[in-house]
């Protein structure tokens, strides 16, 4: 019995069983581990956990900064686009504004637009204006238009439904006689005009020497020439001389065509007239020079044609402009015709034409001279005699002496020659004299 007893108590392994208790009580619960991946997902995980052990890639430097640069260009444009865009939404409102705005005005404009004259201020915001095509109307002046610089008799632009008035001419002066101005001075001079002396001289008095010096005729108590007509056969040196006048003195000079004074419009013809004198007034000292005065100085007749009154009313007033209430001052006229037996008596009478000069047909002495300037630049060959052409009984104005030097040059050049021969000559005047004649044979009376 001793024994079983102690064998029992002295079995390894066996506690006391409040020991065994504790144990269990220490051990808890815990999940089973997850199972092991296989396949395609066990390699992914597995080249992901090595790569903390590889070195990474190495890119060279060059390469790096050539991209960082490209980048660096990509935002400057970028930056650019942003400010272009940011500049243009701020200043679209204000362009979008001045658009409008300008719309609007072009609009009350009108295109095109009639231009007229201001007859009458009625008040700040209504006038009587006319135009040279119809009658005279009451409209409204725009509010944008300078009130201050209207005034009756300007030239005004005219809206082309409504006729209110748009805007104001700033130059008046009509754009023909702006044409008529000679603004380069003529390059003949009296050494160009072959003899006559005695209408150089009379020129001289009655348009140069008044101009210069006035004072010489208030000494010796006269009143200088108004104006000149030069009158004569065609091509005795008329306009020669006007341009030698124009050229010798430093006045201004206005150059005008009988026929340019004959316009379309009634009343446009007097107005011209008036603006041309007008401009003279302004720029004196002046000397306006109307050529072919007989297209509009004419003898008055009855006649039911319009035109004929138009034009009978246009010299009119260019009687009343030469000889008028107003004084004309330092302005000097020279009219040319070779007609004056067709002009009107009251345009030539002393009061408006002080001085009539007459351009006879060159007598030998003057042909002479005509054939000195016209040939000292001439390359003339050594049997030239221009003794047989002054000479002769043939009547050659001025005009006809230049055309024959000028054919008989066109003849040496036609044959490769560099001088005028005495044949050249002979043949020239041959054929002017034939044009002239225009094909009749000399001696055949009709």
């Amino acid at each position: 019995m001793g024994q079983g007893q102690s064998g029992q108590a002295g079995f390894p392994g066996q506690g006391a069983p409040g020991e065994q208790k504790k144990e269990e009580k220490k051990k808890k619960w815990e999940p089973p581990p997850p199972p092991p991946r296989v396949g395609r997902k066990q390699r992914r995980a597995a080249q992901a956990s090595s790569l903390g052990s590889k070195l990474p890639a190495i890119t060279p430097n060059a390469k790096c900064k050539l991209r960082l640069l490209k980048l660096e260009r990509v935002k400057d444009w970028l930056l650019m686009e942003q400010e272009f865009v940011a500049n243009q939404e701020r200043l679209k409102p204000q362009e979008e504004r001045n658009e409008e705005d300008r719309s609007k005005v072009d609009d009350l404009r009108g295109s095109p637009m009639s231009v007229g004259n201001l007859e009458e201020i009625i008040d700040e915001n209504h006038a009587i204006v006319s135009s040279s095509v119809g009658p005279e109307y009451y409209v409204s002046i725009m509010s944008f238009v300078d009130k201050a610089q209207l005034e009756p008799g300007c030239t005004i632009l005219l809206h082309n439904k409504v006729l209110a008035v748009v805007g104001i001419l700033q130059d008046e002066t009509d754009p023909m006689v702006s044409v008529m101005k000679v603004e380069k001075a003529p390059l003949e001079s009296y050494a160009d005009v072959g003899g006559l002396d005695q209408q150089i001289q009379e020129i001289k008095e009655a348009v140069e020497l008044p101009l210069t010096h006035p004072e010489l005729y208030e000494d010796i108590g006269i009143k200088p020439p108004k104006g000149v007509i030069l009158y004569g056969e065609p091509g005795t040196g008329k306009t020669l001389l006007a341009k030698a006048v124009a050229n010798s003195t430093s006045a201004t000079f206005l150059r005008v065509v009988g026929s340019e004074l004959i316009q379309k419009y009634l009343g446009d013809g007097p107005k011209l007239v008036r603006e041309l004198f007008r401009v003279a007034d302004e720029l004196a000292p002046t000397i306006v020079f109307i050529d072919e005065i007989d297209a509009i100085g004419t003898k008055r007749y009855e006649s039911q044609s319009g035109g004929e009154r138009e034009i009978q009313r246009t010299m009119l007033e260019l009687l009343n402009q030469m000889d008028g209430f107003d004084s004309m001052g330092d302005v000097k006229v020279i009219l040319a015709t070779n007609r004056i037996d067709s002009l009107d008596p009251a345009l030539i009478r002393p009061g408006r034409i002080d001085r009539k000069i007459e351009f006879p047909l060159p007598d030998t002495k003057t042909k002479r001279r005509i054939f000195n300037i016209h040939t000292s630049r001439m390359t003339l060959g050594d049997d030239v005699n221009v003794e047989e052409f002054v000479m002769a009984k043939d009547e050659l104005s001025g005009a006809d002496i230049k055309a024959v030097c000028t054919e008989a040059g066109l003849l040496a050049l036609r044959e490769r020659r560099m001088r005028v021969t005495h044949a050249d000559f002979k043949k020239a005047k041959e054929k002017v004299q034939f044009k002239k004649t225009q094909g009749a044979p000399q001696g055949l009376y009709l």
